[in-house]
């Protein structure tokens, strides 16, 4: 990849690694907004008002996390990828199944093991970024917190 500049304090290698990480986030969360907004549109059932009000503030806020990752890629002198294929390309984490209008609760498990891949994920991109680049870093902790918000919104429909 050719990095249209390098930011002062990296070098063209860490820049590199940092931004493969950065992509492969971005793809997942365009991904996770699609999948979320698929969900809205979907559920069915008790708790349905509830649960499709829920879902479009997440869809809006993991859209501009990926926002902010693929300005942090451009920021580091690297190309973001964000068309379609880009998503399958990058893909790492499993494909959510679930389709069709199918009842609130089965939704909301599909999305909460979804979540437990995407957030183990974000982690994991953290704890590589920290040794790399701290604003980098920073950004993803700042986008773990909020996905487990969301996880945890989720999971107090799923209560017994």
């Amino acid at each position: 990849m050719a990095l249209s500049f390098i930011i002062p304090g990296l070098d063209e290698a860490s820049s590199e690694k940092i931004i493969g990480i950065l992509q492969e986030r971005l793809s997942q969360e365009q991904e996770a907004a699609l999948v979320l907004k698929h969900a809205h549109w979907n559920v069915a059932g008790p708790n349905f008002i509830a649960v499709h009000e829920m879902l479009d503030p997440q869809v809006d806020e993991v859209l501009a996390m990926a926002d902010e990752t693929a300005e942090r890629i451009a920021a580091l002198g690297g190309s973001p990828s964000g068309r379609p294929d880009d998503i399958v390309r990058y893909r790492t984490w499993d494909k959510f199944e679930l389709e069709g209008r199918q009842n609130t609760l089965d939704y909301l498990r599909a999305l909460d093991k979804y979540y437990d891949s995407f957030i183990k994920a974000d982690r994991t991109a953290v704890a590589e970024l920290d040794d790399l680049d701290f604003v980098s870093s920073n950004i993803m902790q700042d986008h773990v917190q909020k996905l487990e918000q969301f996880q945890w919104f989720m999971r107090s429909f799923l209560v017994d």
